[in-house]
């Protein structure tokens, strides 16, 4: 359990905790962020199924120590998310188990605290822009004001990145502390927040560029997809929230390289992210 915030950080104020893991827990099913998810059954099991083949676009940049046959995959989902273990369950919604995610909110917002007590610098990048933004947005505004340096290395860079479409060309920017990708060109506007992606690329380039002097290494990834399975990869320890259909951060933390990882939908209207924010920010005694 947490120590409260006026004992483990007495210079900084203390506040109630807001929203409380019950309104939380009511936020999670009311939104769809856990409980029934938009997720399909039929999804997960296909991406399940990638992952076991070594699919590049299921592993996000990690390299499991070990094979995994799919009733491995299915049996640990169960445990870190609440989805179903039964193979036989072939349709319909997936389900996360709103309690799991209270849980790993609160060892991510422990996590959080402890890079913020040492000051350590982060690195913060997102391939969902759309949705996950303004809540990686708040956690770079928390942090900064903590302290810690929020780094933007090989920002303007290039990469190229594989998609549906083939290869694309995408530009590595930051907004309000957040790494993203754009397309060449694209202007950094509300209308324009960046390419969803689950490439590591934009990390290794972004980590490439640190080893190279464009500022220190990391101590601390916080992200999704690609940044947060490519940085557990490099060894960099790593934190972030994965939906039911991406097995790979939880194949990552199961074999010790990411640090913590918070179950739930990463679809949902981005204003519904906010009382998490509230959440891990109160407990990590990060105030706004």
């Amino acid at each position: 359990m947490s120590t409260p915030c006026s004992t483990a950080h007495p210079s900084r104020p203390s506040f109630p905790p807001l929203p409380s893991p019950p309104s939380l827990r009511s936020h999670l099913l009311r939104s769809g962020l856990a409980g029934v998810v938009s997720t399909t059954r039929e999804r997960s099991l296909s991406r399940y199924r990638m992952f076991v083949a070594g699919d590049p676009r299921a592993l996000l940049g990690l390299e499991p120590e070990r094979p995994w046959q799919l009733g491995d995959l299915l049996r640990l989902m169960s445990r870190a998310c609440g989805v179903s273990a039964d193979p036989r369950h072939t349709s319909g919604q997936d389900v996360i188990d709103p309690d799991r995610t209270i849980v790993a909110l609160g060892a991510f917002a422990d996590r959080l605290a402890a890079v913020a007590e040492a000051g350590a610098p982060v690195l913060i990048g997102t391939g969902h822009p759309h949705r996950l933004l303004d809540f990686y947005a708040s956690l770079a505004a928390a942090l900064s004001s903590a302290g810690c340096p929020v780094l933007s290395p090989a920002q303007g860079r290039s990469v190229d990145i594989t998609t549906r479409f083939g290869v694309r060309t995408y530009n590595l920017d930051y907004v309000r502390g957040v790494a993203l990708v754009r397309e060449p060109g694209a202007r950094g506007c509300a209308s324009e927040p960046g390419v969803h992606t689950h490439s590591p690329l934009p990390l290794r380039l972004a980590v490439g560029a640190s080893i190279d002097g464009d500022g220190p290494l990391p101590a601390m990834v916080i992200g999704d997809h690609g940044w947060l399975c490519g940085a557990g990869q490099l060894g960099i320890e790593a934190i972030g929230p994965a939906d039911a259909d991406d097995p790979a951060p939880f194949v990552g933390q199961a074999e010790g390289r990411v640090s913590v990882v918070v179950p739930l939908d990463d679809t949902v209207r981005s204003d519904y992210y906010r009382p998490l924010t509230r959440y891990v920010l109160n407990r990590a005694c990060l105030s706004q």
